[in-house]
């Protein structure tokens, strides 16, 4: 991709999804573009041209093939520097048919256009100034945003509000290091342009919200790809049947037989808005089957990675002895403050009365259900959806790309090597060299900082139209 970047090629690509469909879209952009499109589209109006077009115009007409008739377009007019790239654009709205949209890719490539690449049109716009790249990258997640939560964070970081904080960073170190850089060039006299202390309450000013920018990576990650939920328990307690409930259709094998379930069975869906991870997993038992102990260790491993975790019991089954060695088990995520624990009495239909030892446990959040009834689910659903609309997520930047959290790690550890440097006195050319890997990190964050690789790993996930 970066290879096409020092030329003015103009580029087209389908925009929406590939398959038949009401209507299809496909993008132009480049030097050329209003002049390729006069070349194949004739307006119902006469005496339009797409080169003389007004910016922000739509326009009725039809598309030939030399003398023959393909199909008949809106066509969508942008001028540079007014577009999403930057450049003189055009949007092409024709019937959905698969033909029409080859038919017509193949006309604009026999005219001059060639086929963008992955990621190409938001590539232009980051070169052209459109979008700064964490904004960039925002695009990529907006698209792929399955949630309310998930769509709002993408929105509030494509507008720039991520951006806005790394930028004020920046800012607060390049003052810092310009003074540095002052005293530099008055090293032979001995010259000192800010009081230390200044500086040391400066850096742990800016340490403390890089903090809180890695701090909320957690959240955000789980908003970007679900809140993973594990429902665990013993063989047979029905968490497969409750996974089926909650998701609403046969996802999970139900059987009598203890160990059906032997690896973890995920699924995300949305609820109210929320994106929620359910996880099935292997039941928790001594067992001699290797490929079951197989399952076992996993389900350890998702109740690790897991935000909220609902332990199953059986309810005819459950006895004293075996729900106070649950709770010894998972003593250590019951006081997690970072995961919740809610305790889920099932099969409550096949009992005539509530076991009277069950309620020493109610301290514990738990909800009585019968899954093969679909009983209670719907306090599960609420207890899930009001543990996240207690999340603030409105008053905080919040960090959900990997790769911005490595930056700010690198940028955390070089401000605390800054620190030290001042602490202990070390000469002010080696301080100024960590303040340079601080912007430098910073700065590759935004794309003040970058390099081919960088650019072609990142628009290189991106949808070919995009």
């Amino acid at each position: 991709m970066l290879k096409h970047l020092a030329n003015n090629d103009t580029i087209c690509a389908l925009a929406t999804p590939s398959g038949s469909g009401a209507i299809a879209l496909i993008r132009l952009s480049g030097t050329a573009s209003f002049e390729i499109t006069d070349a194949i589209f004739r307006a119902a109006k006469n005496g339009v041209r797409i080169q003389e077009a007004d910016p922000y115009t739509i326009h009725f007409g039809k598309i030939y093939d030399e003398n023959t008739l393909l199909d008949e377009v809106l066509v969508s007019v942008f001028r540079a520097p007014h577009s999403y790239t930057g450049e003189n654009s055009i949007e092409i709205s024709c019937h959905g048919s698969t033909y029409i949209q080859q038919k017509l890719i193949e006309l604009l490539l026999k005219k001059g256009a060639r086929m963008a690449e992955p990621g190409e049109f938001t590539l232009r716009a980051f070169f052209n100034g459109k979008f700064d790249l964490s904004q960039a990258e925002a695009v990529a997640d907006l698209i792929a945003s399955n949630s309310v939560a998930s769509h709002n964070l993408a929105l509030e970081q494509m507008r720039g509000g991520f951006s806005t904080k790394i930028k004020n960073l920046r800012k607060e170190l390049v003052d810092l290091a310009s003074l540095i850089e002052l005293e530099l060039d008055f090293a032979e006299e001995d010259v000192e342009f800010a009081d230390r202390t200044r500086f040391l309450s400066l850096l742990e000013e800016i340490r403390r919200e890089v903090n809180q920018l890695i701090d909320s990576f957690a959240l955000g990650n789980v908003i970007k790809h679900g809140i993973p939920v594990a429902i665990i328990g013993k063989p047979n307690a029905g968490k497969s049947t409750l996974l089926n409930r909650i998701l609403q259709e046969e996802k999970a094998i139900v059987s009598d037989i203890p160990g059906t379930t032997r690896d973890s069975i995920e699924d995300t869906i949305s609820i109210e808005g929320y994106a929620f991870r359910f996880i099935d997993t292997a039941g928790l038992r001594d067992s001699t089957d290797t490929i079951e102990n197989l399952g076992i260790e996993r389900t350890y491993e998702k109740i690790r990675q897991s935000k909220i975790i609902l332990y199953v019991c059986d309810m005819t089954k459950s006895t004293p002895n075996e729900l106070e060695a649950t709770i010894d088990d998972f003593k250590v995520h019951i006081e997690d403050e970072n995961k919740r624990f809610i305790l889920v009495g099932n099969k409550i239909d096949e009992l005539i009365e509530m076991p009277r030892y069950f309620h020493k446990y109610l301290d514990l959040e738990t909800i009585f259900v019968s899954a093969k009834r679909n009983e209670n689910i719907n306090l599960i659903i609420d207890s899930l959806v009001a543990s996240v609309k207690n999340l603030d997520l409105n008053d905080s930047t919040i960090v959900s790309n990997a790769r911005h959290l490595g930056a700010l790690n690198k940028v955390g550890e070089s401000i605390q090597t800054i620190e030290t440097g001042f602490r202990e006195g070390l000469p002010t050319d080696l301080i100024a060299i960590d303040i340079r890997t601080a912007l430098h990190y910073l700065g590759e964050i935004t794309g003040e900082v970058t390099n081919n690789e960088l650019l072609g790993n990142i628009f290189g996930k991106f949808c070919i139209g995009k």
